[in-house]
Order: structure tokens, then sequence, then C-alpha cells
């Protein structure tokens, strides 16, 4: 192992723990963390290649092949499901309870993302990926917040049924910034 991936390895654990202490509504944890595998990360560039052709979407393509050069990738989901109790109706609904008994009726299993979600889990769950993404500029790691690797993710099931949005954090540390100066033609 190099000294490279041993720091992105160290810097994916502290990014893991930024995004888990992380202010959360109500204080209410929500959220779900990995650390994917070496194998897990080349699920993910195969199924953003896969998926990329079958839909027609170059930028799936392109991320996978960011996911392709990654040493380390750092998965953030949420039980989107769960609602916080406020009745605040950024859901789209009346009141929390309301929303509960919805929710099962209105899930679409055909998109990439289980939803309706609740608005306060989803800002839980940007506070934490920024938490995390600030730890490993901190530690001067190439990172890109990329919504592609959580959708793969989520149909692979790293984070569990449960898990509703993901956003998976792609790290590296070579001489020049991966993510960035990328192609996409669509």
């Amino acid at each position: 192992m190099t000294a490279e991936k041993d720091a992105l390895n160290t810097v994916a654990g502290l990014m893991i723990l930024a995004a888990r202490t992380a202010p959360k509504a109500r204080g209410q944890d929500t959220l779900l963390y990995k650390v994917l595998t070496s194998r897990e990360i080349k699920a993910i560039s195969d199924w953003l290649a896969k998926e990329g052709k079958k839909r027609d979407l170059a930028f799936f393509i392109r991320d996978s092949k960011n996911f392709a050069d990654t040493e380390a990738c750092v998965l953030i989901g949420v039980k989107g499901d769960i609602p916080v109790g406020i009745n605040c109706g950024a859901c789209g609904f009346k009141s929390c309870v309301e929303y509960s008994k919805d929710y099962e009726v209105r899930k679409n299993p055909s998109t990439d993302y289980q939803g309706p979600n609740c608005a306060v889990r989803m800002t839980d769950l940007g506070i934490a990926a920024g938490s995390a993404v600030k730890t490993a500029q901190i530690h001067n790691i190439d990172n890109r917040l990329m919504f592609t690797g959580g959708v793969a993710a989520l149909d692979l099931g790293f984070l569990g049924r449960e898990c509703t949005v993901a956003y998976a954090i792609p790290l590296s540390a070579t001489g020049k910034n991966i993510f960035f100066d990328r192609e996409s033609k669509k």
C-alpha cells in the first residue's frame, strides 16, 4: 500500500466521522455511512458505464471513468422517508402523519431516488455531505460529490433498503485532480 492510499483511507474514515457528528434536525440521526471497498468502487464504475449506455447519458459514462480511477470512496445516504415530526409541509403534505400514510402509495420504483422525502432529512444529508467534503479538502484530498455514484450505490444495495437518497464522494490523491476537466458529450 502506498502512502497516498493509506492517507485516502484515513481521510475517508475522518469524512465519515465529520458526517456522523454534523448537526441534524432534532438530534435525530437517520443518515447512513460507508467507506467502499475496491470491489464496490469497481461495481459502481461498471454500473455507471452500463446504465450510461442503456440510458444514453454521457455523464454516467464520464463518471464511470472517475470511479475506475478512484482508490477510495465514501457513501452518505439518508432514510428520507422518516419524517422529523414538525409538520412543516415542505414535503407537500399537511402533516408528518399524512406524509407517512401516503409514502408507500407514492413510492416509485422506476426512479433513481425513492420519494417523496422529508425536506428536513434532505437538509441533514446536505449538511453531512458538506462536512465530509470539507474534511477531504482540509486534508488536500481531491474529491467530488456525485449524484451518479449515489444512484449506482442505491441500486447495488450498498446502504441497505432503508436508504432513499445517497451521494458518493470518490477520493483521489494524484498529481492532477481527476474530477475536473472531464469530458461529457451530452
